[in-house]
């Protein structure tokens, strides 16, 4: 059985976007780079289903922003809880 081989995410972008310009069929873009045609099917089918999300950046980004602030007030709640109990339960 073969090593199996790694592609870039760069390489597999480029080779997907010949394939869906359509002016040469999957199998011989997949023949010019040396790529099976069913690996090349699987990454035009990634795309196609994500490729949407490329585009939600922002709103992406947002979000994850928002859950860090969340995150830190809840961390900054716990600090002075640790704080008061510290007062409560001093160690000898």
């Amino acid at each position: 059985m073969g090593k199996r081989r790694h592609y870039s995410a760069s390489f597999k972008f480029k080779i997907v976007l010949e394939a869906i310009s359509g002016e040469k069929t999957e199998s011989e873009v997949a023949r010019a780079y040396g790529v099976h045609p069913v690996t090349l099917s699987k990454w035009k089918k990634t795309f196609l289903e994500e490729g949407a999300r490329v585009f939600g950046g922002d709103d992406v980004v947002k979000e994850k922003d928002q859950q860090i602030a969340k995150l830190e007030q809840m961390l900054g709640k716990k600090e002075v809880e640790l704080a008061l109990l510290k007062n409560f339960f001093p160690e000898d």
